[in-house]
């Protein structure tokens, strides 16, 4: 429940004495020699009477001549700059070292096995296993890494049909979000024929027969679909596979025709009796709620389902729970913005009928429930950021009672309201993982340790981790963690690492990173979380307080959060580290326009910098739920004001940039590269002009890699060394051996 949701929006030293210190190259005082790419002064768009130009536009053509030779000629400044630094080997010689170490996920029962995915350490994929019982030895029942040889195919979805018949998983390449999905039979692990391509954003479910599989996809069109095209994802339409027929024989079961922007997704219910459908525009928390009783379908399912409308707008977001026949259980933030569970009985659909299961807690926000063992709910509140686990009556909705947790997060759950036990997996920013085991048959169920995993070569006593609370610009406090070694010395001398998201509702949330405990530990820092508005971490109205003409806010509490670590001498402007990925890079770009003053180093990931166009590529017109849409004149007005690409100056006197690095892939198919393109390339032509910029402002393009999800471990090593590689090449830090 806790891995990145569908925002389509989107984780040495061997052997060897060397001195104490390692004392790196001053960037501050390079002069570097920038690309100069052609400027296009004719291309100027209008939008409601305003003039822009947009004399890069050419970049957003990924295919074109120039387009690579620009691509090129960054890197071959960039990827030298990196290989010129002595901490690049060290960091990547230390995290390859502490990386490896085994990774499990919460085992899961499907038929008479158990499943689990394993990687003994620094195998490039995860491995899926299977075992007879938890006790027996475990086998390989699919390993991607077989797909290719540098692991850039990835397993993406899986899903076993309801008795375990059948497997059915989708596979990605170079990161794209394409999927093409295949099957096999369970029992002798044979392949099938089948093969459906042209998925992407899909749920996966299948009828309890077994005899086919519900699927999302996107028409035929002309042009490639590899992952690094641009073109507009529309027309997602829902079809159901049978098993052994060709993709072309298919059954269209929901399509959208007047609403090309709609996606949706199926889930056939506990029972196998009913398919429900939810239905989204864009990425804001709410959908319709569309339901199809199986039993009537005398002829099975031979074309558009007749589905009842049981919510048809878009007021609220309701997630299937659990039924126990017409009687449905549901995650809601109906009136609820920190969310609540209500039960509706199909017999009865009247709003003024529906009953109130478990009310919205007055602070904490409920995560996600999932029904176990018949007669339970397992359900996970959000407490000041950190997961609390609980157990109720699924009849009546009693709490019955705690399930303890240190302060961090559940990073995997599993069991089905046919199993009598549950697994959850706990993780911190000192702790890789451990997985609980509860069994709920008995009298009176406690957790129990199925399975810790220590980290050899580092000693997590010597480091703690605290959450402050700091004022925002207009007052309202923000929580932020803090990881440091302990008794650090607070005189505005430490380097401080502090990362953002702020959008789409999602939570930043403890985690365990290697590359953050290096950095800690290997360079004298602090890593600095700051949970800012636009995310979920207090329901829906701490996200709706970060967007739209609200998204200012956001970035003020990021700021804010710096000048809070200076302010408390954590640290200085100079040693100041921001990063953030995706909406998160966005967030790192405007803050650096708005106060390049406050930072010495600013590492943007896969960022959306072209806030007037981002609508028009890919699956970008499903953020305007978040950000709103230059078409619109009101929303043209407060975009155009923090617009990354637009906002470009030169600081005033005295005053430069921070050192930049942006980051994006060939196969980003969610934020195309050319956001990040574009940005570089107006960043080098007005500030990297400017006789007082010192700082570097680099971009690093990675090629076979996409926004993030299923990168391989070697890629993650190296990206992830690059990028503190730049920090200390550019703070000028030290080495601790």
């Amino acid at each position: 429940p806790k891995s990145p949701p569908l925002t389509f929006g989107f984780t040495l030293y061997r052997g060897r004495i060397y001195r104490d210190y390692l004392f790196v190259t001053d960037s501050r005082s390079m002069e570097v020699e920038y690309p100069v790419p052609r400027r296009d002064e004719s291309k100027v768009d209008s939008y409601h009477g305003t003039e822009v130009p947009d004399p890069y536009a050419w970049l957003e053509d990924p295919d074109s001549e120039e387009t690579k030779a620009f691509v090129d000629a960054q890197n071959q400044i960039t990827m030298p700059f990196l290989d010129n630094s002595a901490v690049r080997e060290k960091f990547k010689e230390r995290m390859t070292e502490l990386y490896d170490y085994p990774k499990y996920s919460c085992p899961y029962k499907r038929g008479k096995r158990y499943y689990y995915y394993y990687n003994s350490g620094l195998q490039n994929q995860s491995v899926l296993y299977v075992q007879d019982s938890l006790n027996s030895s475990a086998r390989v029942f699919f390993d991607p890494n077989k797909l290719s040889e540098d692991g850039t195919v990835a397993l993406q979805m899986a899903k076993f049909s309801e008795e375990c018949e059948y497997f059915a998983y989708g596979l990605s390449s170079s990161g794209s979000d394409w999927v093409t999905i295949k099957f096999m039979k369970v029992d002798d692990e044979k392949e099938l024929p089948d093969i459906l391509e042209r998925v992407k954003f899909s749920s996966l479910a299948w009828t309890h027969d077994a005899k086919g599989i519900f699927y999302n996809r996107y028409p035929d069109e002309p042009g490639k679909a590899d992952g690094t095209e641009t073109t507009s994802n529309l027309n997602q339409k829902l079809y159901y596979h049978v098993i052994g027929t060709e993709q072309s024989a298919d059954i269209l079961v929901a399509e959208f025709p007047e609403n090309p922007k709609w996606t949706s997704g199926a889930t056939v219910t506990d029972d196998g009796q009913y398919v429900v459908l939810s239905i989204s525009e864009g990425c804001k928390p709410v959908n319709r709620l569309w339901y199809c009783d199986l039993r009537q379908l005398t002829n099975g399912i031979t074309g558009l389902l007749p589905w009842v409308k049981l919510i048809d707008n878009f007021d609220a977001k309701y997630s299937y729970v659990t039924n126990e026949d017409t009687l449905f259980t549901f995650r809601t933030n109906l009136n609820s913005p920190r969310y609540k569970l209500i039960n509706i009985d199909l017999k009865y659909p009247d709003p003024s009928q529906w009953k109130t299961l478990i009310p919205e807690h007055e602070k904490d926000v409920l995560d996600f429930a999932s029904c176990v063992n018949q007669k339970y709910l397992v359900v996970d509140y959000l407490h000041d950021v950190k997961d609390v686990l609980h157990l109720y009556d699924l009849s009546s909705g009693v709490f019955l009672k705690n399930l303890p947790l240190e302060i961090g997060t559940i990073a995997g759950f599993s069991g089905r309201k046919r199993d009598s036990e549950i697994f959850y997996k706990f993780t911190s920013f000192l702790t890789p993982g451990i997985i609980y085991q509860c069994d709920l048959s008995s009298d009176n169920p406690e957790p129990k340790v199925f399975r810790e995993v220590e980290v050899k070569g580092f000693n997590v006593s010597d480091y703690q981790t605290a959450q402050v609370f700091y004022p925002s610009k207009d007052g309202t406090e923000i929580p932020m963690f803090l990881v440091h070694k302990k008794g650090v010395k607070l005189d505005g001398s430490n380097p401080v690492f502090l990362h953002g998201y702020g959008g789409f509702s999602c939570s930043l949330q403890p985690y365990y990173s290697v590359q953050y405990l290096i950095f800690v530990r290997h360079l004298g820092g602090i890593l600095a979380i700051p949970n800012i508005r636009g995310g979920g971490e207090y329901g829906e109205t701490w996200h709706e307080a970060g967007i739209l003409n609200k998204k200012q806010s956001g970035f003020d509490d990021f700021q804010c959060a710096a000048e809070y670590l200076i302010k408390n001498d954590y640290t200085s402007s100079r040693n100041l580290a921001i990063n953030g990925a995706s909406n998160g890079g966005l967030l790192v770009a405007a803050c650096v326009n708005q106060r390049p003053d406050l930072f010495g180093c600013a590492v943007a990931e896969v960022g959306v910098m072209d806030m007037l166009k981002f609508h028009k590529f890919t699956i970008g017109h499903a953020w305007t739920t978040d950000y709103g849409c230059s078409d619109d004149k009101e929303q043209f007005n407060y975009l155009i004001r923090y617009s990354p690409l637009h906002n470009i100056r030169v600081p005033p006197q005295g005053i430069q940039y921070p050192a930049v690095l942006l980051l994006t892939a060939d196969h980003d198919d969610r934020v195309v590269p050319l956001h990040s393109l574009k940005y570089i390339a107006t960043l080098q032509h007005i500030v990297g002009k400017s006789p007082s910029q010192k700082n570097p402002l680099m971009i690093r393009i990675d090629v076979k890699s996409g926004h993030g999800a299923g990168k391989p471990t070697s890629k993650i090593i190296q990206e992830e060394s690059d990028i503190f590689t730049f920090v200390a090449e550019t703070l000028n830090l030290k080495w601790l051996e």
